[in-house]
Parts: C-alpha cells; structure tokens; sequence
C-alpha cells in the first residue's frame, strides 16, 4: 500500500463522503420524529417514503455522475495531453449537457406530483411520498447539477480536499435549515426536503470558488498549450456518461424492484421502512468505498493521458485490500454493537423494529460486495471503456440481484426468514457474485498489460 497515488486522493473524499452520508441521515431522523396534524406518530411513513424516493434519488445521482465521470474523464485526459483547447471545448459542451438534465428532472417532478396517488400506497405514505419525492427532484434540478462541471474540474485537477469542504458546506447547511424547517417553522417532511435543496447550493458557490483557482493557474501555465480540438466534445462526454449513468440507473432499479417486491407484502409500510434502513445503513458504510472509485476515476485517466499504466493494476489491488480491512474492523462491529440500538430509536413500532434488526446481520457482506463492483467501474471509466462496466451492471441487476430477491422474498417463510430479511440475503448474495466476477474479468483479461498505451482522440 506504500506509495499508493489512490489512497492520498481518495482519503479527502472518503471523510467527505462519510461525513455527507452522516448528515444525510439527518433526514432519516428528523422523519422519525414527524407526527400529522392530531398528534399521530407518521415516523415510519416518513421513512418509507424516503426510502420510495430512493430509486429516483438514484435516477437523478446517476444522471450527475454519468456526466461528470464522463466529463472528468475527459477533461483529465485532456490536461494529461495539456490540450488547452480540448479542455475549453469540454466546458462548453458540458454546459449544455447540464441545462437539458435540468430541465429533464423538473417535468419528473411535475410526473411524481401528479401520479403518487395512483401508485396504490396507503394514503398517509402517498401524501409524504409526494411532497418529499416533488420538492427533491426539482430542487434538485435547479441546485444539483450545475455543480457538475465545477466538480469534475475540481477531480481532474486532483484536488479532492475542495471536494470534500463543497461537500462539507452543502452537509452543514443542510442540517441546519432541516432544525429551522421543522421546529421553528413546523413544515414537516416539506422542510425536510427544502432543506436538502438549499444546502447543495452552498456546496456549488464553493466548487465554482475552487474551479476557478484551478483553471485560472491552468490557462496561464505554457505547458498546458498543447494544440488540438476534438471533433465532437458532446459526444465525446456522453459516450463515457451514458454508459456510465446507466449502470447507476440499473442500481436505481435494484432498490425499486425490492421496494416493489415488498410493496405487495403483508405489513407493507414496515418492511418499506426496514428495507430504507438497510437501504441507507449499506449506501452510508459503503462511503470509503464510493471515495476510493471517486478518486481511482482521474488517477486513472491522468495516467491515460500521460501514456503510464503500469501502475493501475496495483492501485487496483490496494483499493481492495483497503475496503476489506475497513470491513471488518470497522463495519462488522460496528453493526453488532449499535445496529441493534439504532433500529429502535428509528422505529415507531415493534415490528418495524424487528425488521430492521433481522437485516443487520447482513449489512457487512452488502458492503464487502459493494467494493470490486466500484473500484473496476471506475477503472473503465477513466480508461474510457464503459463497455466492460455497463454489461457488468446489467449482469449484475438483472440476472444475479433482483431474480434472487423476488425468489428469497417468495421463499421467506421455507427458509426461516422474515421477507425483508430474505430480500437483503438474496441482494446480498446477488451483489456479491456480480462484483467479484467483475473483479476476475478485470484482473485477468480487462487491463492492458503494457506501459503505455495509445490515446484515443473523439
């Protein structure tokens, strides 16, 4: 591990990331405190209605991260070749991708707040679900995506540490307007949301702080004044974004599938809330994970871009054994000591809380599963090869994750298990399988073995 270019990059981020996904579960808790305009407790129909609004949650996380994957790809390349031109050509191009994002996820808000009631849900979960799930998506239409392109500049310069204070800044203010939305103004799951949006915002007026530096630095640096254009700067970010984005939708689909699954389930607003729980436990432990495919994603294009390769192979190696020690000296006490306490303070009843903590035991191998899958992804992206991780993901929610959760769910009873607990082995044997296939093509035949290789112009 000594030496290791991916461990100095992702370290900033994984104290971001874990930090953010901390605050993030601010939102979790608040929702358990919320009761309707008699007095009744509405927690665990707050909860579930989160955990509804996660695959959309993924829809839109997928959309910004395809396009910034793609884009920092590019633009990491671009500044390892020291194409001035290439970079600003990739700016522009990314402005245009970001306003019809935009404008995409404002119509599916409009879609949700019309549609939430038809969707057969009890009717205090649909009223939260529609509020929460409306006021997300197009707040995060607005404060969400501009930040990609001062993200991605951010990345492909190496400077993680402005990644994690934008990150930081947006946490911060998140918690704080979520205090003020709900016990000065008693806005409910309302504020909860609007919280959310208005904190992003502070995360972008940093990353547009930072970009700013780093470009300004660039563009006067004559080494960086390499000539050369490329021939469709749109299509050279999508073609790496959308690939990119779908394997996060396939994700998406993963916990709506479950979310459907269990819809149809005896006691469905319980098994809804214990499974956003997990849902969000796995998202929030699997943070290092995520920074350390955040972080592999422009070492490695920077290294494309400078001919070197000779060492992805053993950053590779090093992001994994860094995940599976985290594993199990973090995750796995950590889950045995205070899951157990947590599941019942986040619960407005027994049942959910017995559901909840049927999942436990199951939440360090989600993790452990998590951690190939991430780490070879990234690889491919910043080698510009989406091909690889895109028929992975398909593999890995469409043949391996959801064909094992409908049949553990269905088989719950014969195999002793609860059925959100059945739906959590089943994820987890499913997830498991596909990443460590993942990581066999990957090692064995995926990598170019050679020291350089050659850079592929769009």
């Amino acid at each position: 591990m000594k030496g290791s270019k991916l461990l100095v990059l992702a370290a900033p981020l994984v104290l971001s990331f874990w930090l953010r996904s901390a605050f993030a579960w601010i939102d979790t808790v608040f929702a358990s405190m919320l009761h309707d305009a008699q007095g009744v407790a509405v927690g665990d129909a707050s909860i579930a209605a989160i955990g509804l609004t996660l695959p959309l949650e993924f829809l839109l996380t997928a959309c910004w991260v395809g396009a910034s994957n793609g884009l920092t790809s590019r633009l990491a390349t671009a500044m390892g070749e020291r194409a001035h031109q290439k970079v600003a050509q990739l700016k522009v191009a990314a402005l245009k991708i970001i306003a019809g994002l935009a404008i995409f996820f404002v119509g599916l808000g409009g879609v949700v707040w019309l549609s939430s009631d038809a969707v057969g849900l009890e009717p205090i979960l649909a009223h939260q679900f529609r509020i929460y799930a409306t006021v997300l998506m197009i707040g995060s239409a607005i404060s969400s995506f501009w930040s990609i392109l001062p993200d991605s500049l951010i990345k492909a310069h190496h400077d993680t540490r402005a990644t994690m204070w934008a990150g930081l800044a947006s946490s911060l203010c998140n918690v704080v307007f979520n205090a003020f939305f709900l016990f000065i103004c008693h806005w409910g799951i309302l504020g909860i949301a609007l919280s959310t949006v208005i904190g992003r915002f502070a995360g972008l007026a940093y990353a547009l702080h930072r970009a700013r530096h780093h470009e300004t630095r660039r563009i006067a640096d004559p080494e960086q004044q390499i000539p050369g254009l490329l021939a469709r700067p749109i299509r050279g970010i999508l073609v790496l974004a959308v690939p990119s984005a779908l394997g996060f939708v396939l994700l998406g689909m993963e916990s709506l599938a479950v979310n459907w699954i269990l819809k149809e389930m005896p006691h469905a607003t319980s098994n809804l809330a214990a499974w956003s729980l997990f849902d969000q436990s796995v998202r929030f432990l699997a943070m290092p994970m995520i920074a350390l495919g955040v972080g592999m994603l422009p070492l490695v294009a920077r290294l494309k871009g400078e001919g070197k390769l000779a060492e992805i192979r053993f950053e590779l190696k090093v992001g994994l054994q860094v995940s599976f020690l985290y594993v199990g000296f973090f995750v796995l006490p950590l889950v045995l000591f205070v899951g157990p306490w947590l599941s019942q303070r986040l619960t407005d009843t027994e049942r959910t809380a017995l559901l909840v903590s049927s999942t436990l035991w199951w939440m360090p191998a989600a993790v452990a599963g998590l951690a190939p899958f991430l780490l070879c992804r990234a690889t491919f992206d910043g080698l510009q090869r989406p091909r690889p991780a895109l028929t992975a993901a398909i593999l890995r929610t469409m043949v391996c994750v959801i064909p094992l959760v409908w049949w553990g769910s269905q088989h719950a009873r014969a195999l002793g298990f609860t059925p959100v607990a059945a739906a959590c082995a089943a994820y987890v044997v499913g997830a498991s399988l596909s990443g460590l296939g993942f990581w066999a093509y990957t090692h064995c035949c995926g990598l170019p073995r050679g020291r350089k290789i050659r850079v592929n112009q769009v």
